[in-house]
Order: C-alpha cells, then sequence, then structure tokens
C-alpha cells in the first residue's frame, strides 16, 4: 500500500482497510475503495480522518468489503448512541487463543447454575444475594463477550 496517511494513523476504518489491503491491492487506494464500498470518495476519507462518523450502512459495507466484522461491533460499542451504553467492545484473538478465553469462562458454568438456582428459589433476590447475584451477571457478560469474539472470528477466519 502506498505511504500511510499519517493523520488517520489511529483510525479503525483506515487500518481495517489497510489490513485487508495486504490481501486485496484494490483497497489500497481510497479511491479504489471507496468504489468497492459504494460510497464517495470524500467521505471515506473524511470518515478515516475522523472529521465525520460513518452511518451504520457504511460501517456494515465496510467491514463487507475489508472482511472485518469486528468492525461493526467496534462501531456499536463506541460511535452508536445506543450501543455505547449496551455493546461491550470485543477483541479477535488467534483461534486458540479465543477457544482457550471461551472455555476458560465456561469453566464455572455449573457453580453458577448452582448459585443461580439457589439465588431465585424463593423468587426474590434478597439483599444479601445481591453480590452473589452480580457475579453471576459478571460471569454471563464475560462468557459472552468471549463468544462474540470467537463469533467474530469464524465469520472473518471461515466465513460462515
Amino acid at each position: 500500500m502506498g505511504k500511510k496517511a499519517t493523520k488517520a494513523a489511529d483510525n479503525m476504518y483506515y487500518l481495517a482497510r489497510c489490513e485487508a489491503a495486504e490481501s486485496n491491492p484494490e483497497l489500497s487506494s481510497r479511491e479504489n475503495a471507496a468504489e468497492v464500498v459504494g460510497i464517495d470518495r470524500t467521505r471515506l476519507a473524511r470518515i478515516e480522518l475522523d472529521t465525520i462518523s460513518p452511518y451504520p450502512e457504511e460501517v456494515k459495507a465496510m467491514a463487507a468489503a475489508y472482511n472485518t466484522p469486528e468492525l461493526c461491533n467496534s462501531y456499536c460499542a463506541r460511535e452508536c448512541p445506543i450501543g455505547k451504553n449496551s455493546v461491550k467492545e470485543v477483541t479477535i484473538d488467534d483461534f486458540d487463543r479465543l477457544a482457550l478465553k471461551v472455555l476458560g469462562s465456561l469453566k464455572d458454568i455449573d457453580d453458577l447454575r448452582a448459585s443461580l438456582i439457589a439465588i431465585s428459589e424463593d423468587g426474590v433476590i434478597e439483599a444479601s444475594e445481591r453480590p452473589a447475584f452480580q457475579e453471576i451477571l459478571d460471569s454471563l457478560e464475560k462468557i459472552s463477550i468471549n463468544a462474540k469474539a470467537l463469533q467474530l472470528w469464524a465469520i472473518k477466519n471461515i466465513r460462515l
């Protein structure tokens, strides 16, 4: 890919395009990438330079063109007014590392199940049960994040 745009050096959309250009030289120029993605070249430049935020459909198009499904997750976690409060950003590691993270987060599932059964027995979460319930919620969040990272890895690498 020619010279790097220093003003866009830490922009996730620019970095995704640069990574994609390593396997698809057509994406090495903004002009060609804009055509592939289906947006105006100057708009893509402004997105990559952080002067404007992309629309969700533009992020979806870039994610598809660059084979970076994590762009959608990052957009939702960082930029979407609704998602910023409810979506956790995930990081895609190598498969073996992701598999170990998923397995690690599942190792205490039987204890979580037993704890949830004990808490829910009477249909009320007592004040004394709240810390244990919060631990259950935290563990479920960890499982969810690890599962999402593995799912994004599979979409990116196996094209599911």
